[in-house]
C-alpha cells in the first residue's frame, strides 16, 4: 500500500467527517475544509510530532489555524485520532465520532472557530478574525528559541486572508528574526466568501510577494501527497537553522475538492444539507475508487511522538522595592528630586522584573526609548527575552499571544493611541485566555503640544468595556490601570506579572509628583483615598489625581470638605466607594483626562446598580483637542483645570 493512497483514502475520510459535522450543525465551512483535506492529514497523521494524548504537550510541534473557520477538517482529524479534550488540563476526555455531530453545539469543546479555552488544546490561540494567525505563530517560534527547542510551527493562512495588512507584518517579522522554524502555508483555492480572490492574491503573485520578503518558496499541488510531504520534509531539516532564509509554502487547492456540487463560488459558510450532502458524499467516496483501492487502509499512518519536556523551572523571585532597585542601579537622586514619569517607573520596573522572573518577556513597537522598555532591552540580564516588532503594533500584540501560549508573561509596550490600532487583535488575545500586559504611554491629553493624534482619548473606554465581563477563569476579561505616581505605576507593573489574565496600564509623558511611597500596597480593583472630607467626593485617576489635589486646596477655601480618590484600577471596589460617597452626602465628580465612557461610566454604573440616591457629575474631555505647549494649557482648553473642579463643586453642591 503506497503512501500517496493511504493519504487519498484518510483525506476523504476527513472531507465525508467535515461535511457530515457541518450537515448536523447546519452552520460550517465544508468546502473550505475539503481544501485542506490533503495537507491536514499529512500534518496530523505524519508530519508533526505531537501525541493525541497530550495535544499541548510543551515541546510538540503546533499547527496554528489562521483561516479558523476551515477548523472543521482539524476537528475531523482530531475525532478519528481520539484526541483528548476538556477544560479542566485533569479532566479531559478522548473524542469518539459522535463528538464530531456536536459541533457549534453550546456544550460542545468544537465551538464555530477554533478556541483552546473552550476546552480543545490542540489549538494556542482563538482565531477566526482574519489575519492574525501567521503573528502567533511567530510568537510561538520566539519562545521555542528561548527554551532551545526544536518544536516546528505550522501555520495555515487563506489566499484571501492574505490580503490583510497583519500578513504582511507577520512576514516582515518573521523574515527579520530568521525564525526558520515557522512554515507559513498558502491554501490557494481562488475563492473567498463572495467570489474569486482579486489577481493580487492569484498563487503566482503570492509567492512573487513571499520572494520580495525574503523567503524562499516551494509552490505545490496541495492535494498532491508526494508533494505535500515532500515540502514538510524539507522543512524539518532546516527548521531552526539561520543558515537558510525562512521556507513558505503555496499550496494550489480546489474548494470542495472531491466534490464537484461543491465548487465554484455559493459554497462558502454554506453547509450541504439533504440531497445535497448524499451527492457530496457520494462524490468522495466516487474520488476514492478512483485514486485508491478497496484495501486500502486509513489506519496506516505513525505519528511521531514529541521529546520529552525538560524539567526546567525558570526563575522567579520577589520585586525589590523602588527605592531599592533604584539604589541598585545608582539612580537613587531621581527619586529625591519628588518628580518623576509614569513611564519611566514602568520601564524601571520592567527592567527589575526582567531580572528576578525569567518568564518576562517584553515588547515592543519602535518607540522603546519613549515607553522606558529600553531599560528591560538594554539590560544584559534581559535582553535576549526583548522583541522589537517595529511599527506594526497588530502583529505585535499577537506575537505576545503566542509567547504567552508557550509560557512566558509578556509585557508589550506603545504609545497608548497606537494600541487603538490592535483592538481586535487584544480581544482574540484575550478570547485565547492570553496572559496579556499590555501598557500604553504618553496617555491622554498631558502629552500636549504632540496633538489628537498622538493622544489615546477613547481608550479607556474601550478596554474598561471588557471589565465589565468575566474571562473563561472567571475574572475581569481585562483590568485597566491608570496610576497617578511613579510608586503606584511601579508596584501595579509586578501585580501585572503575578495576576493570570489580560491587564492594560496607561503611563504618562510628563513627571509627576510623587503621591505614595515603597510602603503603599497595590491591587487590581483597588483605590485609594488620600484625603478624607466631608462634602464631596472627586474621584480621579492617572494625571487627574494631581489636578485634583490642587482643587482641595481651592475648595477648602471656599469652606468645602472634600475627599480624593486615587480610583487606580478599573473594576474597583464599588461597595466601599458607596461607603465613602454616602458618608460625603452623595455628591460625586468623577476626572479624567480620556474621553467619557470610562471612569465616570464606572462609578455610574455602580451608583446605578445599588439603588441609592447620588449626585454625579462627570468631568472628561468633551471635545476634539489640538496641540498646545503645556498640559496646563490643555486641562485649560478641555475644562478640566482646579478651577474648574470647583466651580462644578459649587454648582452640584448649590453653593452661591
Amino acid at each position: 500500500m503506497s503512501y500517496e493512497a493511504a493519504v487519498h483514502a484518510q483525506a476523504i475520510e476527513l472531507g465525508k467527517i467535515s461535511l457530515e459535522m457541518t450537515a448536523a450543525a447546519g452552520a460550517g465551512h465544508p468546502s473550505t475544509s475539503l481544501s485542506l483535506a490533503h495537507i491536514t492529514t499529512v500534518l496530523m497523521f505524519s508530519a508533526m510530532r505531537w501525541s493525541p494524548d497530550y495535544p499541548d504537550y510543551p515541546t510538540s510541534d503546533r499547527l496554528v489555524l489562521s483561516e479558523g473557520h476551515a477548523v472543521p477538517i482539524v476537528y475531523a482529524a482530531a475525532c478519528k485520532l481520539g484526541v483528548m479534550v476538556g477544560k479542566d488540563a485533569d479532566n479531559r476526555r478522548r473524542l469518539s465520532m459522535d463528538d464530531a455531530k456536536t459541533l457549534r453545539a453550546m456544550n460542545s469543546v468544537l465551538d464555530g472557530h477554533p478556541n483552546p479555552m473552550e476546552g480543545f488544546p490542540f489549538f494556542d490561540a482563538a482565531t477566526g478574525s482574519l489575519g492574525q494567525g501567521l503573528s502567533v505563530a511567530a510568537g510561538l517560534a520566539e519562545a521555542a528559541r528561548l527554551d532551545s527547542s526544536d518544536k516546528r510551527i505550522y501555520c495555515i493562512v487563506g489566499d484571501g486572508e492574505s490580503r490583510e495588512g497583519q500578513i504582511s507584518e507577520a512576514l516582515d517579522y518573521l523574515v527579520d528574526r530568521k525564525l526558520t522554524n515557522v512554515l507559513p502555508i498558502f491554501n490557494c483555492n481562488e475563492f473567498g466568501q463572495t467570489d474569486r480572490v482579486s489577481p493580487q492574491q492569484s498563487p503566482e503573485r503570492i509567492k512573487a510577494k513571499l520572494e520580495a520578503f525574503g523567503f524562499e518558496v516551494r509552490s505545490i499541488d496541495g492535494h498532491n501527497p508526494a508533494q505535500i510531504r515532500a515540502v514538510f520534509d524539507e522543512f524539518a531539516k532546516r527548521s531552526g537553522s539561520t543558515d537558510h532564509a525562512p521556507l513558505a509554502v503555496v499550496a494550489r487547492t480546489v474548494k470542495g475538492w472531491g466534490c464537484p456540487s461543491l465548487h465554484g463560488s455559493g459554497w462558502h459558510g454554506k453547509p450541504a444539507e439533504g440531497e445535497y450532502l448524499k451527492r457530496a458524499l457520494a462524490e468522495l467516496d466516487e474520488r476514492r475508487v478512483e485514486l485508491t483501492s478497496a484495501l486500502v487502509s486509513t489506519d496506516a499512518f505513525t505519528i511521531q511522538p514529541p521529546a520529552e519536556a525538560p524539567d526546567r523551572q525558570p526563575r522567579v523571585a520577589d520585586l525589590p522595592t523602588l527605592g531599592d532597585f533604584m539604589r541598585k542601579i545608582d539612580q537613587q537622586t531621581v527619586l529625591q528630586s519628588g518628580k518623576l514619569a509614569t513611564r519611566r517607573a514602568y520601564g524601571i520596573a520592567l527592567r527589575a522584573l526582567g531580572q528576578v522572573n525569567e518568564r518576562v518577556v517584553a515588547l515592543d513597537a519602535d518607540v522603546s526609548n519613549s515607553t522606558f522598555a529600553e531599560m528591560f532591552r538594554k539590560d544584559p540580564a534581559c535582553a535576549q527575552r526583548f522583541f522589537e516588532c517595529k511599527i506594526a503594533e497588530q502583529n505585535m500584540i499577537s506575537v505576545a499571544a503566542g509567547l504567552s501560549a508557550a509560557g512566558k508573561i509578556p509585557f508589550v509596550s506603545t504609545f497608548a493611541k497606537f494600541v487603538t490600532r490592535a483592538y481586535d487583535q487584544i480581544e482574540m488575545a484575550i478570547n485565547s485566555g492570553a496572559n496579556l500586559k499590555i501598557v500604553g504611554s504618553h496617555a491622554g491629553i498631558s502629552l500636549a503640544s504632540d496633538g489628537p493624534s498622538q493622544m489615546a482619548l477613547p481608550d479607556v473606554a474601550w478596554f474598561r468595556s471588557l471589565s465589565t465581563v468575566r474571562d473563561h477563569r472567571g475574572n475581569p476579561a481585562c483590568y485597566v490601570l491608570q496610576p497617578a505616581d511613579a510608586y503606584a505605576a511601579y508596584a501595579l507593573t509586578g501585580v501585572m506579572a503575578e495576576y493570570e489574565g489580560a491587564c492594560y496600564m496607561r503611563t504618562l509623558r510628563p513627571d509627576t509628583e510623587l503621591l505614595y511611597s515603597d510602603d503603599q500596597v497595590f491591587n487590581l480593583g483597588g483605590f485609594e483615598v488620600l484625603t478624607e472630607g466631608r462634602d464631596l467626593v472627586l474621584v480621579a485617576c492617572g494625571y487627574m489625581v494631581h489636578e485634583a489635589n490642587k482643587a482641595l486646596d481651592l475648595l477648602d477655601k471656599a469652606g468645602i470638605s472634600a475627599t480624593l480618590v486615587d480610583a487606580y484600577s478599573i473594576p474597583f471596589d464599588a461597595e466601599k466607594l458607596l461607603d465613602i460617597a454616602n458618608a460625603n452626602g452623595g455628591y460625586v465628580i468623577t476626572l479624567e483626562d480620556n474621553y467619557g465612557g470610562a471612569l465616570g461610566s464606572a462609578v455610574a454604573d455602580a451608583f446605578t446598580n445599588s439603588g441609592d440616591a447620588f449626585t454625579l457629575e462627570q468631568m472628561y474631555v468633551k471635545r476634539i483637542p489640538k496641540s498646545a505647549k503645556t498640559p496646563a494649557e490643555m486641562l485649560q482648553m478641555c475644562g478640566l483645570t482646579a478651577q474648574d473642579i470647583v466651580a462644578t463643586a459649587m454648582k452640584i453642591l448649590q453653593v452661591a
